[in-house]
């Protein structure tokens, strides 16, 4: 026979629940983020829409995540034209960065070794591998060539996980799911 829960034990348990609740999803954001979140409106209506998209992901969803760079970000976010720049730094002011490591270096390069992206994204590779190393549960890019497209997602997952780590989901913001 079970025994009811006790007042005690319930109040326990709304209270982890009230947690888990208040949790938001960690989110990465790669530097394809914040470049098109700074670039000035372009002129090629794909890239248009999609700086477009990205502005309104972050004007009214980004609250629902945790959101983090990382220093390697910020290096990206630091090249070019300085005014582009400063621009693309104002939109990482405040977020958490997570250090690149030796770990994460030995994790990119597997990401490269088993074939997940050509040797020339070695950049690319360390993005996943900081997201996997610090559990975040999405990774957020425009990078489609090498990062966010089909063929890549089944293949660092297959590698995250040999490596014992889970694989963030790697979305573009147009595929992020509004409550996710």
């Amino acid at each position: 026979m079970w025994k009811e829960e006790s007042d005690e034990q319930s109040t326990d348990c709304q209270r982890y629940s009230d947690v888990w609740d208040t949790m938001k999803p960690r989110l990465y954001l790669e530097t394809s983020i914040v470049s098109y979140l700074a670039a000035m409106p372009s002129r090629d209506l794909v890239v248009a829409a999609h700086q477009q998209i990205t502005h309104e992901w972050w004007a009214e969803r980004r609250h629902q995540y945790e959101l983090f760079a990382s220093g390697l970000v910020i290096r990206e976010a630091q090249c070019g034209d300085p005014d582009a720049a400063s621009r693309r730094m104002a939109f990482l002011d405040g977020l958490q960065s997570l250090s690149v490591d030796e770990r994460t270096r030995s994790l990119a390069k597997e990401i490269i070794r088993d074939g997940c992206l050509p040797a020339k994204a070695g950049e690319d590779a360390v993005h996943i591998a900081l997201a996997a190393i610090h559990g975040m549960d999405y990774l957020l890019t425009w990078n489609c060539r090498h990062i966010a497209n089909a063929l890549t997602r089944q293949k660092v997952t297959d590698t995250l996980r040999r490596h014992g780590l889970m694989a963030p989901i790697i979305s573009t913001p147009e595929e992020l799911p509004e409550g996710a």
